[in-house]
């Protein structure tokens, strides 16, 4: 799939109905087989009509997940149409963006067979949980304008959490809600109003099809594959929102399979709380000033280069101890509720 490079592509005007707007789950697994039983009984209990289509790619495992989703799809056969890629990647495609990129390959190639390259494409995760109305709210994002859907993603209660370490997902909620306030103030997006979230991983990303096969898909690379191609995305003019209707659950553990995903900051996570110690955060002012940087620079160079630059900044310093209660400006008009369970 060629791309046609930054800044050329703007996603289609369009209109799409979101009942019967083809779309694909797309979902990587390695060493899945306790997981995606949990995963794929979420996705048949989805509020929309129809039968659902979900791509597997269940690559580099030496446990019993082919053997395990077969028996799934035996369960789910009239609810979840399941594509498998069963393989085995090789040393320098091994990774999370290898893996992602032939998941939402096969879904890529579903859509564009059923509607000749329109739909939606929905990346999540093997060890994630999503609430009953995930993939509707997802299509109905799409459907009224966005071209790129972020999903929250909150910890799943159904698995033994540390209260310390709730506590401190709490703190975090706290600390984003912030600085989504500053950003708001200084550099609002239109088609991303407040109240929103922040959050665009690979746990729950939804994608114009025809966008997606313009940027070329996933990046493969070992980590922040899903990032990069949000960014890319972006860059080519697709429009990125967070409604807090769209999140998801995904598992606390701290033991997980991508370099550099959620179990590692999870166990990061544990191992501060551990100590007893404040993590450190870049300070409000440091956002502050890079959400004006962000306005002033799209504004003489356009989005694409903005972002072009932005990429090879240095990392923000973490010089300000985690605050353990809101900071003094009000934002508890903005903060995204908890989502309500289904």
């Amino acid at each position: 799939m060629a791309s046609t490079g930054r800044g050329q592509i703007r996603a289609a005007q369009r209109t799409i109905a979101v009942n019967g707007v083809p779309f694909c789950v797309c979902v990587p697994a390695r060493n899945e087989s306790a997981r995606l039983p949990v995963l794929l009984d979420a996705l048949a209990a989805q509020t929309i009509d129809g039968r659902i289509s979900v791509a597997v790619c269940i690559n580099n495992s030496d446990d019993d997940s082919v053997a395990v989703l077969a028996q799934v799809a035996r369960r789910h056969a009239a609810r979840l149409d399941i594509l498998v890629d069963a393989c085995t990647l090789p040393p320098p495609l091994a990774h999370a963006g290898g893996a992602r990129g032939r998941a939402m390959e096969m879904g890529y190639r579903h859509v564009s067979s059923a509607a000749g390259g329109n739909g939606v494409l929905i990346s999540t995760d093997a060890d994630c949980r999503p609430p009953a109305e995930w993939i509707a709210a997802n299509l109905a994002a799409i459907g009224t304008g966005a071209d790129i859907v972020g999903g929250r993603i909150i910890l799943d209660d159904a698995e033994p959490i540390d209260p310390a370490i709730a506590r401190m997902r709490d703190r975090f909620d706290l600390y984003w809600a912030a600085v989504r306030a500053i950003e708001d103030a200084s550099d609002p997006a239109p088609h991303d109003p407040p109240p929103r979230h922040g959050d665009h991983t690979g746990a729950s990303i939804a994608i114009d099809a025809g966008l997606y096969g313009a940027i070329g898909g996933v990046p493969s690379i070992a980590s922040g594959e899903d990032r990069s191609m949000v960014i890319n995305a972006v860059a080519a003019g697709g429009r990125l929102v967070h409604p807090p209707s769209v999140w998801t659950r995904v598992s606390a553990r701290t033991e997980g399979r991508a370099a550099g995903g959620m179990a590692i900051a999870m166990a990061e996570l544990a191992a501060t709380v551990d100590r007893g110690v404040d993590p450190y955060v870049p300070a409000f002012e440091h956002w502050r000033a890079r959400a004006l940087w962000r306005h002033a620079t799209r504004t003489a160079y356009g989005l694409a280069e903005m972002l072009a630059r932005e990429a090879v900044l240095p990392p923000m310093p973490a010089d300000m101890p985690l605050p353990a209660s809101p900071p003094e400006h009000d934002v508890s008009r903005l903060r995204v509720a908890a989502p309500t369970p289904s």
